[in-house]
């Protein structure tokens, strides 16, 4: 793998850190501004929509810039909003830093898998994805814990400037390690929006949706749920998401791993699973063993499909794959946001501290399923290109199938 992918990864790693740290600091934060806690929230939620919402906007500003130039820009960007939060005065002027920040996520995720795809053979393109996310993942078992670490001890506002210069390590990797890569000539904005007519793009993006929302349908509530249900102590919850960050280190390399040899299988089994794995955690949540076993688990499955999903959509996409790929970035953040809500209206509903989990399986199946139908699309779509070139469908070229 070129070296290139770890000034990715090295991105990837404070983009993630800064994403979930603030849920650990949050009682700091609130003290210090003097808010209350679901007022100090909104740096939470502030930061998911701005995912969303920066992930096309700030792609379709960089179309006339290569890509090399708009991963600096946004690493400039995510630098600019965490020194922002780390000196705010008050509240406002940290939601606007946080929402700076959030800006370059989904883009620069986005325009890194497309860059990571390009730096690789074709047959390594879900692995070089992989291990750019493997900065991410590595950020929710190393940065945030010691972020939050350092937030109690030495003060939030430290973590916030440590986060920024892992984004200036990051600006620096990208300008002494990443190539310029020859720009695809004759592809527009127009070209890159087409993408979106594309059924299976569409597909690929629900499944992103509802297959990552699965997991944060459970994880969202990880913290009741294991202190009221599982019988951990408070202090306990940070090490338990240090398992789940480990397993999606390791869910994320062999999906990476599989992906480059049978994406729609890898899929399959990944969704699967999860949405067996949740189903059970109603059960196992009530042992804590099992329980820790699980969040494993669900963290392993859950990250498996990221490298699949993100490369089904630069393939669906191909030719103008960008702003597809940076939306579908957004799409994880969206899906965040609406098993958070699901999660929370069920337990409002008085079903209890595990019944996220029902609603994390049920999302997950219904990911399932549209991966089945999207497969059964593009095995109906090549007999059709069968008939018309007069080939039969064993005749047909092999990179219809993934």
């Amino acid at each position: 793998m070129p070296l290139a992918l770890l000034a990715l990864a090295i991105g990837a790693f404070g983009i993630g850190t800064t994403e979930f740290v603030i849920m650990g600091l949050l009682p700091e934060v609130a003290g210090d501004f003097g808010v209350s806690i679901p007022t100090a929230g909104f740096l939470v939620t502030g930061y998911a929509l701005g995912v969303v919402l920066g992930a096309p906007l700030m792609t379709v500003l960089g179309t006339r810039v290569s890509r090399k130039r708009m991963l600096m820009l946004l690493m400039g960007l995510f630098i600019i909003g965490n020194l922002l939060s780390a000196v705010a005065p008050a509240f406002g002027v940290m939601l606007t830093g946080r929402i700076v920040a959030s800006l370059a996520h989904g883009a620069f995720f986005g325009i890194g898998s497309v860059v990571a795809a390009d730096l690789v053979a074709s047959e390594k393109k879900a692995g070089a994805i992989a291990m750019m996310f493997t900065g991410l993942t590595v950020a929710n078992v190393v940065g945030v814990p010691l972020g939050t670490l350092v937030g109690q001890t030495a003060g939030w506002r430290v973590t916030f400037g440590i986060v920024a210069l892992l984004g200036v390590l990051g600006l620096a990797g990208i300008a002494k390690l990443v190539p310029e890569l020859p720009r695809v000539e004759g592809v527009r904005l127009r070209h890159e929006l087409a993408a979106f007519k594309n059924t299976q793009v569409l597909l690929a993006m629900a499944m992103t949706v509802l297959g990552f929302g699965g997991v944060f349908a459970a994880i969202t509530y990880i913290a009741p749920m294991m202190t009221h249900v599982t019988g951990f102590a408070e202090g306990s919850v940070t090490w338990l998401l240090v398992l789940f960050g480990l397993g999606m280190v390791g869910g994320n390399l062999v999906g990476g791993r599989y992906a480059d040899r049978a994406l729609m299988p890898m899929l399959y089994v990944s969704l699967g699973s999860l949405a067996v794995v949740l189903a059970l955690f109603t059960l196992t949540a009530h042992n804590k063993v099992l329980a820790a076993v699980t969040i494993v688990l669900i963290g392993a499955l859950g990250f498996a499909t990221v490298p699949p999903l993100q490369k089904r959509v630069l393939d669906q996409a191909h030719g103008a794959p960008t702003l597809a790929s940076a939306v579908n970035i957004g799409a994880f953040n969206l899906g965040n946001a609406l098993s958070a809500w699901l999660g929370g209206l069920v337990i409002a509903g008085g079903l209890g501290y595990t019944a996220p989990n029902w609603v994390g399986a049920a999302l997950a199946a219904a990911a399932l399923v549209l991966a089945l139908v999207s497969a059964a699309l593009e095995r109906r779509d090549g007999a059709a290109s069968a008939v018309v070139t007069g080939r039969t469908p064993a005749e047909q070229p092999t990179a219809v199938h993934h």
